[in-house]
């Protein structure tokens, strides 16, 4: 399978996490802003977590070898379940922070320039997500999707974050004043709530496939297809296995046929394969497709 187009934009979005959260850190820092700090150490921990989905993408594209005889489909879940569940681990940490911040009395912000950097970081999060989830669907990439949330959870943060700074500097110097020193704090609290469910979600999409829990979706089709055919041709029983593993799909199905019926030449038992093949739309880059007939129950 190539995958140098899902490389490219790997590549892409970790030099540009690398860049914007640097910056926003020491900006976060400069200006006394827990948002922003945090905003930027979330880029700089998932330009890491890319950098596992990248060398992921690479192995994915080999063909294997004698230790990982089956491919290294079983990588790519893993490293959804891993980055999503740091990912999950830093929003957590940071509501944590929050609201120590805001039990201890809050801090002061910066306005001014703040307001622009967290403006001019909202929208070029933004962007990149968009970018990457036009990506992710053209490819179909698991791997660009969790990417693609990264994005947008940075972006939400600076947003958030302005939205702040203009609440703030309309209080500031009113009756509503000492109030400031808690918005940044409460803001980050909020955000960290509400995107917490983005990671586990991921977390747990991957996780199924970890533990090869069955989809619904391509079991239903699977044994749509072979109740159908056992009818058609006779057959007295079938049993199928399905599982999806990262981008892969593995399909096991065995017939159960009378021991004394022939099944006919090679090339008629390889037609009734490729039949069911065709039935299943199976597309051999993304699927390992095995059927065995046999006259023994033990055998399925």
């Amino acid at each position: 399978m190539d995958t140098s187009r899902e490389q490219s934009q790997l590549r892409l979005s970790i030099v540009l996490a690398l860049l914007i959260g640097a910056a926003s850190v020491v900006a976060g820092l400069f200006m006394r802003s827990q948002a922003i700090a945090f905003d930027g150490f979330y880029s700089l921990v998932d330009a890491v977590l890319t950098g596992g989905s990248l060398a992921v993408s690479r192995l994915v594209a080999s063909e294997g070898s004698r230790r990982f005889q089956f491919g290294y489909w079983h990588l790519e879940p893993l490293i959804v379940v891993f980055n999503s569940a740091v990912l999950a681990v830093v929003c957590s940490y940071a509501a944590f922070t929050a609201v120590h911040d805001l039990l201890t009395g809050g801090h002061e912000l910066s306005f001014g320039i703040g307001a622009a950097w967290v403006a001019f970081v909202g929208v070029f999060c933004m962007g990149m997500a968009f970018y990457m989830h036009r990506h992710a669907v053209a490819l179909g990439s698991v791997l660009l999707q969790v990417d693609m949330r990264s994005w947008f959870i940075s972006g939400c943060i600076s947003i958030a974050v302005l939205v702040g700074f203009g609440i703030a500097a309309i209080i500031k110097g009113g009756p509503l004043d000492h109030w400031t020193r808690y918005i940044d704090s409460t803001i980050l609290l909020l955000l960290t709530l509400a995107l917490l469910p983005l990671p586990l979600k991921s977390l747990w999409h991957a996780l199924r496939e970890v533990l090869q829990l069955a989809p619904d979706e391509l079991d239903s089709r699977v044994r749509s297809v072979m109740e159908a055919l056992v009818k058609e041709q006779g057959y007295l029983r079938f049993d199928s296995y399905v599982a999806k593993i990262g981008r892969m799909r593995f399909i096991d199905i065995h017939v159960l046929v009378e021991p004394s019926r022939p099944l006919g030449t090679m090339s008629e038992v390889d037609a009734v394969r490729s039949d069911i093949a065709a039935r299943l739309g199976s597309d051999i880059r993304v699927e390992w497709l095995t059927i065995t007939f046999t006259g023994k129950r033990e055998w399925m």
